[in-house]
């Protein structure tokens, strides 16, 4: 990443040039991006392929504006991070699903965050709702956040901290929880991007994958709260958790909403493929 590139991705975000890489620095940034970049996976419909590197995650990002999701974005947001001179690992994680089943290897990107003030953190800018804030990396305490109840502790702990179950669990492997439910397992073994590459693939091919059947476009508000549009269905929850749902009618409706609540530029109404409109 030139500084040029560097600029603009700042500029986007809000942001000015930090003086130094520290913890509330990281705080800032992660937040901002949050309420700036929507979590969205309109390439997989539109026909876009999803390219993990360092160049085109940057191009979408920044130069054209879009989102993504958590490979583009974490893998994105790394890069800056790192050009700032912050200390950063990729990290690999599989997602919790139905029945407390784990997703596949390389299911989800996280970012393991080192500041120049001693601060050691899980950032997570890639996955919908989630923390908005970084968590503290070794902490094992409960930590609160304005998304929820975060907690991190070792793989296969119950809620006292106590290691059980029945699932063999590698002894490093962290598990990530938020209101009490786990989120995903996460390995602390460092990673490079294409290593994600699988992962990225089944998420953009796999029917069993749930970002080819359904359209999401998701971000943080200046309030703490969420909007999402989901298809044609616009969603607005308020911190409280209270929901308002509307589905949207006209193209240019729908059109306007990405335009203007995400920043987001289409000519046409992504739909899911495969299907017609309003999906």
């Amino acid at each position: 990443m030139d500084a040029t590139r560097k600029d603009a991705y700042l500029r986007r975000l809000g942001a000015e040039h930090p003086a130094s890489p520290t913890t509330d620095v990281l705080r800032d940034l992660h937040l901002r991006h949050l309420r700036t970049v929507p979590f969205e996976n309109l390439s997989l419909h539109l026909g876009e392929e999803i390219v993990l590197d360092e160049k085109r995650l940057l191009d979408k990002v920044v130069g054209e504006r879009r989102g993504g999701f958590c490979y583009e974005l974490n893998g994105a947001f790394g890069a800056l991070l790192a050009a700032l001179g912050f200390d950063v690992t990729l990290l690999a994680a599989r997602v919790y699903g139905d029945g407390g089943r784990l997703g596949i290897p390389y299911d989800h990107m996280a970012l393991r965050v080192r500041t120049v003030d001693g601060g050691d953190w899980l950032a997570d800018v890639g996955f919908g709702a989630h923390c908005h804030l970084p968590l503290a990396f070794g902490e094992r305490g409960e930590q609160e956040d304005p998304g929820g109840t975060f907690r991190i502790a070792e793989a296969g702990a119950d809620a006292a901290g106590v290691r059980g179950g029945h699932e063999a669990v590698e002894a490093a492997d962290l598990d990530v929880s938020r209101n009490g439910r786990p989120v995903y397992r996460l390995e602390v073994r460092p990673r490079a991007l294409g290593d994600f590459t699988v992962g990225a693939w089944w998420h953009s091919t796999s029917p069993a994958s749930h970002f080819t059947r359904s359209l999401v476009c998701s971000r943080i508000t200046e309030d703490g709260g969420r909007i999402t549009l989901s298809g044609r269905r616009f969603t607005v929850t308020a911190p409280d958790g209270t929901r308002e749902e509307r589905v949207l009618g006209a193209d240019e409706e729908v059109l306007a909403v990405y335009r203007d609540r995400f920043g987001i530029r289409q000519e046409t109404v992504p739909t899911v493929r495969g299907t017609g409109p309003g999906a």
